[in-house]
């Protein structure tokens, strides 16, 4: 795991820095899309909500990438990776494997992190009395 673990964080820090940045700058040319996947991608690019995506996406990846506060990028990516789930398993699920090798990867950076998403799971909170 010693060397499997930054491998896993350099390959997903590569992996959300580039395609978050694609969302800026649009190197990658994606096919013209219809139907409701096409609906669903104008209405992303004309609200920009895309750059909102993009950004957390270039953030945490970089964060990945220079090995910088770890933790937070792998729980913000948690989020991210829940929503391309969501979207390639009910609008694509034919391009579902890229999205399958990304959560991969980003259980293999997790897993040993684990410890520290512990109190997030937590039954019942008491505050602290003044």
């Amino acid at each position: 795991m010693r060397i499997i673990h930054p491998i896993a964080r350099v390959l997903l820090g590569f992996i959300f820095g580039v395609l978050g940045l694609n969302g800026f700058l649009w190197f990658f040319k994606a096919p013209p899309l219809t139907g409701p996947v096409g609906e669903f991608q104008a209405a992303i690019i004309a609200s920009h909500f895309i750059w909102f995506t993009s950004g957390v996406q270039v953030i945490a990846g970089f964060l990945l990438l220079f090995n910088r506060y770890v933790v937070f990028a792998v729980f913000v990516l948690a989020a991210v990776l829940a929503n391309i789930l969501a979207y390639h398993i009910t609008m694509m699920p034919a391009t579902i494997a890229p999205a399958l090798v990304t959560l991969a990867l980003w259980f293999i950076v997790a897993w040993p992190l684990r410890a520290y998403f512990s109190p997030l799971f937590v039954d019942k909170v008491t505050l602290p009395s003044r």
